[in-house]
């Protein structure tokens, strides 16, 4: 009987829906306790699961080869990452910003071809397109809000978790895995829904100041969305619309590591050379110590950790995005 428990148990099908049940648990608990202190659980995950996803996500990317054609397609991710970084601390002359959203989604799209494409030629047609699709795109009023504040954060982190998911369950066909998908979706719902009737909750000093490296995407969450009119920046810290807008990016990225680390036995990040091992927990625990002695220092030190991994993370992204399509015509076609 204990045999076959046993069996039962560790059945490839048992495994896969075991890891949808914990993710599950991992989305209720996670909307739980940003439901109560969301700047305070945001600051935690970002500063304590955030460089040790980033470390571990570029190890397996790596491994993957980043799931591009060519053996060195990730150096054009990683030069645009540096320009973005460079040009972050040393910006140009000119006051228009707009390169920053224009560096992200050249990268973003120049994985298409990095991902399907592996003559040159072709290549450079997909990216001289790409440059006057960008072109007609920086006329648009909300081009820089959604590709240069929302695309690296909120999209990447919750919209790119949420595809990626989709992708899983539609392969494995998976009924725990598509509860998961479903309980993503509620709690992210009821975090704007449940709205408090009045602001119990203060933020510390200290909280404020660490988070007002983010605060420009709360603020342009909050206009965005019409969901107050705020004429301060720093209201997101005073207002209910600050407080439920900061619940969902809490949610959203707690979530986003506690998936990364709770797929480990399917994803299979851990499975490296111990050295690698051993290093990286090194950087892990040096990266923490910073964020301990001075948040903001932290910040600034792992700005081009943080941002390289959303890039060299873009070609999967377009698989992805193109496995779904897979799915769903080969679902049709049933």
């Amino acid at each position: 009987m204990f045999e076959f428990f046993y069996l039962f148990c560790t059945h490839p099908i048992m495994k896969k829906n075991t890891i949808h049940h914990l993710n599950t648990g991992l989305i209720i608990l996670s909307c739980l306790i940003a439901f109560y202190i969301p700047f305070e659980l945001f600051l935690f995950s970002y500063g304590i699961l955030g460089p040790l996803h980033y470390l571990t996500e570029i190890g397996w990317l790596h491994k993957k080869n980043y799931f591009t054609k060519g053996k060195y397609d990730f150096v054009f991710l990683v030069i645009a990452c540096v320009i973005l970084v460079y040009w972050n601390f040393q910006p140009p002359s000119s006051k228009n910003f707009g390169w920053v959203a224009d560096i992200i989604l050249l990268s973003l799209l120049a994985s298409i071809g990095l991902v399907f494409i592996k003559d040159w030629l072709y290549r450079f047609a997909l990216f001289a397109l790409i440059l006057i699709f960008i072109s007609f795109a920086n006329n648009s009023s909300q081009y820089f809000t959604w590709i240069a504040v929302f695309l690296p954060t909120i999209i990447h982190v919750f919209i790119f978790t949420w595809l990626f998911m989709i992708y899983g369950v539609l392969k494995e066909k998976s009924l725990a895995g598509l509860i998961s998908i479903l309980t993503l979706i509620a709690c992210a719902i009821l975090l704007f829904t449940i709205q408090p009737t009045s602001l119990n909750y203060e933020v510390s000093t200290y909280v404020q100041k660490s988070y007002s490296m983010f605060s420009e995407l709360n603020f342009r969450i909050i206009n965005s969305f019409h969901l107050d009119n705020l004429t301060n920046i720093t209201q997101i810290f005073t207002t209910n619309a600050g407080f439920v807008v900061m619940r969902f990016i809490a949610f959203a990225y707690t979530y986003h590591y506690l998936n990364w680390f709770s797929k480990t036995s399917v994803i299979k990040w851990h499975l490296v050379p111990k050295k690698t091992l051993i290093f990286t927990l090194i950087i892990w625990l040096f990266s923490v110590g910073l964020y301990f002695y001075d948040y903001n220092l932290g910040l600034n030190v792992l700005f081009f950790l943080s941002f390289l991994h959303v890039f060299l993370e873009f070609p999967l992204n377009i698989v992805s995005f193109a496995g779904i399509g897979k799915e769903l015509i080969a679902l049709g076609k049933r």
